[in-house]
């Protein structure tokens, strides 16, 4: 899903959907992050890449409200989204996946989706019908894990969430963010804790998601997977924004390779292609 040059050039000529300038939050005398400015356009897959602690789950608590920035603003849409309630943001159409999951772990797998298709979202945009289609909203809530890829006719659905392995959490926190009917999906570490062949069948849901028409930023440390779903990538490093470009404009930056990688490991990635 590389970006071509008429990608790039109707950025030029178009709106961003999602818009952060020169945000910094700073934890008593920590600063967590210094003055980053983005611009996410309809259709991007924007990876966000950077070392432990260099700011990544900050940023992506900035935009959906569990934190709120010290200085900076955020925009959605051309609206003023800096420091609103999580549940607002999200009723807005910007949804998250959580690193560390947080499933209704007592209940069964479809019923975490019967609850948001009952907000006021799922009700406005039509998400309680899945998009359109008829049927109650537990046929629903099945339909939309059918399609992250549980099995229908099993009774994996009906399973109590808590007895799930990683891979079906994993897909369990992208259906919830689905039945909102997101404009803008982010993935803290989608891909952390899977096994190869889970993360191989997880990439393709990716491009259909994005394929779908939704807009979607990844935090992910699986470099040669983001590299085959995003389109641009940027750098953080000690909570700055490093560099922002495509990955292979990443790749080769040899600042990227002193502050991130270390040589062995840009090699192994640079095989990615």
């Amino acid at each position: 899903m590389n970006q071509t040059a008429n990608q790039v050039a109707d950025h030029e000529d178009r709106r961003p959907i999602l818009k952060l300038e020169g945000v910094s939050k700073q934890f008593g005398g920590v600063k967590a992050l210094q003055d980053v400015s983005v611009d996410v356009y309809p259709g991007d897959v924007l990876g966000i890449i950077g070392p432990n602690g260099s700011g990544k789950t900050t940023i992506v608590n900035s935009v959906t409200g569990f934190i709120k920035p010290t200085a900076g603003k955020v925009y959605f849409n051309g609206r003023d989204i800096t420091g609103k309630k999580p549940h607002k943001i999200a009723d807005m159409g910007v949804t998250r996946t959580f690193q560390i999951m947080r499933p209704y772990y007592s209940l069964p797998a479809y019923k975490n989706l019967v609850i948001p298709l009952f907000s006021p979202r799922a009700r406005r945009t039509g998400g309680w019908r899945g998009g359109g289609r008829l049927g109650d909203r537990t046929t629903v809530a099945i339909d939309i894990l059918e399609e992250i890829g549980f099995e229908r006719d099993s009774y994996i659905p009906f399973k109590t969430t808590s007895t799930l392995p990683t891979g079906y959490l994993k897909r369990l926190e992208l259906a919830r963010c689905l039945s909102l009917q997101p404009e803008v999906l982010i993935c803290d570490e989608v891909f952390s804790g899977l096994s190869m062949s889970e993360i191989a069948s997880m990439v393709p849901l990716i491009e259909r998601l994005h394929d779908d028409g939704i807009t979607i930023i990844m935090i992910e440390h699986r470099l040669r997977e983001l590299f085959q779903v995003a389109n641009r990538v940027m750098v953080l490093n000690f909570g700055k924004k490093l560099l922002e470009g495509t990955p292979d404009e990443v790749m080769a930056d040899e600042r990227v390779k002193q502050a991130y990688f270390g040589s062995e490991e840009v090699e192994e990635v640079m095989t990615y292609a």
